[in-house]
C-alpha cells in the first residue's frame, strides 16, 4: 500500500494560457519513478485568456475551461480542485505555463498585487498548514509568497524583474540554473526554472527529476 499521494495542480493546457505540457508530463513520469501516487486538479473555471499556439497570439471571444483542458494532460483522469479532500494528499507539485501566473492567480495579470484563486488558495494552504511539502515550476514560484510566511527560499531561474517582485513580497529569490533545485527545508518547499531557463526538453527533466528527489526528501522528515 503506497503511503503517499501527491496533488499536482494543473492549469489548463499549453505553455502560454495554461500548464506547460513537457513540465507536467515530465512531472508525471519523474513522480512515477520514484514510486509516489500522484492525482491531477485543476479548479474548474474559465481560463483568463486563449492563445493560438502556432502565432503566440491571444484569440479574442474564445472561452475555454481549466478543468476540462487539464484533462487533456491527464488524459481524463483529473478532479475538481474544489471538491478535492487535501487531507487525502500529502505533498503537491505546481507545473509552470503561463496558466500558473494567469489561471491559479492572476501575477501575470497584476504583478505583485495579485491573488490566488479561491480554490487554489483553500487547498495548499491546507497542506502548507499541515507541513506537507510542494514544488513549484517555472513560473509557478509566483504563488509561493501569497502562501507562506516571509523569508522562504524559491527560483524562477535568474529572471530579475520577476524576482525583484518576489523578494518585495517577501521572499528570497536564490539564482538557480535549469538542471539544478532549490530547496527550502523549513517549509518544505522545492523549486526549479525549468522554461524559465532551460534550452532544452533534456534539462527541463533533470531539474524536474531533481525537484522530485529532494521532494521525497522531505516527505520523509
Amino acid at each position: 500500500m503506497q503511503k503517499h499521494k501527491i496533488a499536482v495542480i494543473l492549469s489548463g493546457c499549453g505553455a502560454l494560457d495554461g500548464s506547460e505540457i513537457h513540465e507536467s508530463v515530465l512531472t508525471l513520469l519523474a513522480l512515477d519513478h520514484a514510486e509516489l501516487a500522484y492525482q491531477c486538479l485543476a479548479p474548474n473555471i474559465s481560463q483568463t485568456r486563449v492563445v493560438n499556439m502556432a502565432n503566440g497570439k491571444t484569440i479574442e471571444h474564445v472561452t475555454r475551461n481549466v478543468l476540462e483542458e487539464s484533462a487533456r494532460i491527464a488524459r481524463g483522469k483529473i478532479k475538481d480542485l474544489a471538491s478535492a479532500n487535501p487531507r487525502e494528499y500529502t505533498g503537491m507539485i505546481f507545473p509552470g505555463g503561463f496558466g500558473a501566473a494567469l489561471n491559479l492567480c492572476n501575477f501575470g495579470l497584476n504583478k505583485e498585487d495579485y491573488s490566488i484563486q479561491a480554490d487554489v488558495f483553500k487547498f495548499a494552504k491546507t497542506l502548507i498548514d499541515a507541513k506537507n511539502p510542494a514544488g513549484f515550476i517555472c513560473i509557478a514560484p509566483v504563488l509561493a509568497p501569497k502562501l507562506y510566511p516571509k523569508g522562504i527560499r524559491l527560483t524562477i531561474g535568474n529572471d530579475k524583474a520577476t524576482a525583484e517582485i518576489l523578494e518585495k513580497l517577501g521572499a528570497q529569490h536564490v539564482p538557480c540554473t535549469a538542471i539544478e533545485c532549490v530547496v527550502d527545508k523549513t517549509y518544505k518547499l522545492v523549486s526549479t526554472p525549468a522554461y524559465m531557463l532551460a534550452r532544452s526538453i533534456k534539462e527541463v527533466r533533470m531539474g524536474i527529476e531533481r525537484l522530485v528527489k529532494e521532494f521525497k526528501l522531505l516527505l520523509n522528515t
